[in-house]
This record gives structure tokens, C-alpha cells and sequence, in this order.
């Protein structure tokens, strides 16, 4: 496996143990072990999550340029008929 994926995977068990453990638990800081595992998801877990899927994939794929506008509607054409 790759390093990056197992630093998001152990990440997101880090942050969704602390959402569990201050639903479950009964201590005074349960409000901050739920936050903070909601900011560990939001601010690490996503973007590292993110960074793994995109960095080998081109942009300019994904977007609506005039070529690939084109290349749908030629697609829509194709299944027409």
C-alpha cells in the first residue's frame, strides 16, 4: 500500500475513534473530542483523501472545454442511433 493511503486510512480512525468516544463517553472534554475529530476529518482526512485520488489524473479531463463538449455531444449522437 501506499504511504499516503495509510496515513489518511490511520487518520480516519483517529478522528472517527474521537467522534465515538465522546458520544460514548461521560467526561468533561466530550464536546472537544467530538470537534476535534470532526476537524480531523474535515482538515486531514478529506485532503489527504483528495490528494491521493487526483495527483496522477489530469484536469483538464474533468473539465468543460470546447474538445470535450464536442466528444459529448458526438457520444450523444453515437447512443442515438
Amino acid at each position: 500500500m501506499k504511504p499516503i493511503k495509510i496515513i489518511a486510512f490511520i487518520a480516519f480512525l483517529v478522528s472517527f475513534a474521537s467522534i465515538i468516544c465522546g458520544l460514548i463517553l461521560e467526561v468533561d472534554y466530550k464536546q472537544k473530542l467530538i470537534g476535534f475529530g470532526v476537524l480531523g476529518l474535515f482538515f486531514v482526512v478529506f485532503p489527504l483523501f483528495s490528494y491521493y485520488r487526483w495527483k496522477d489524473k489530469d484536469v483538464k479531463d474533468y473539465m468543460l472545454t470546447k474538445e470535450n463538449l464536442d466528444k459529448m455531444r458526438e457520444n450523444q449522437r453515437d447512443l442515438r442511433k
